[in-house]
């Protein structure tokens, strides 16, 4: 039976990965769609910059993040000015971290739907005086649909396995910042197998049942993620 630690620390985990889940589709999409349309220099740096978690370790990532949002960083100077403290070992500053971390898993698939749409619909909607706006949200959005699912999927699933990011900057608080992985890293520290055996044998049973129900609701998409 799951103790009230495993629990809250589940219950910790779903809040950080639903809150990031929404936040990257509200700032992802808009970039996925610049990606996907423009032809500027730009383009490679950006899509570099988003896919850089991709290949970057956890720990650097956080690292720099806990050096930049601490009492000496920009980050953490400017919170501080604000009156919302620093962002290090707070939820917040999970939020923050994950969002990062998992931004490719969001931004990619959407870029990839954006793509796949080609120009025909769009100049088709030009020609019936649509608005870039209305084109946007008539027509991008309804045919990009599966490339939604597909970065919702993931970015959801990528944040609850989240470990080296979240570690640190949040550190291992109780009730605050401790999410699945790490009650599984400190269970495993204090010799406590059992416990960590069935945390651990949850994830494994989740990350597949994501990816089956990825690969059997949309396919394709799952495909392409596959091979990314």
């Amino acid at each position: 039976m799951p103790t009230p630690s495993h629990l809250s620390a589940i219950w910790l985990t779903l809040q950080l990965a639903g809150l990031t889940t929404i936040i990257l589709l509200l700032l992802g999409t808009p970039l996925a769609w610049w990606l996907a349309r423009t032809r500027s220099w730009i383009k490679g740096p950006v899509n570099a910059l988003v896919a850089l978690p991709l290949v970057l370790p956890p720990s650097v990532l956080g690292f720099y993040l806990l050096v930049a949002m601490g009492p000496n960083g920009p980050v953490g100077q400017l919170t501080q000015s604000l009156g919302l403290g620093f962002l290090p070992f707070s939820f917040a500053g999970l939020v923050v971290g994950s969002v990062l971390y998992s931004l490719p898993f969001v931004v990619q698939p959407l870029q990839n739907a954006f793509d796949a749409l080609g120009r025909a619909p769009l100049e088709a909607a030009a020609t019936l005086r649509a608005s870039p706006l209305d084109t946007f949200f008539s027509v991008a959005l309804p045919l990009a649909r599966p490339g939604f699912l597909t970065a919702t999927v993931m970015g959801f699933a990528h944040t609850v396995g989240e470990f080296g990011v979240v570690l640190m900057i949040g550190g291992n608080i109780p009730d605050k910042t401790r999410t699945v992985s790490v009650q599984i890293y400190d269970h495993v520290e204090t010799l406590e197998y059992a416990q960590a055996h069935g945390l651990a044998a949850g994830m494994v049973v989740f990350s597949f049942v994501v990816l089956l129900a990825l690969y059997v609701l949309n396919p394709t998409g799952g495909h392409r993620v596959a091979r990314a």
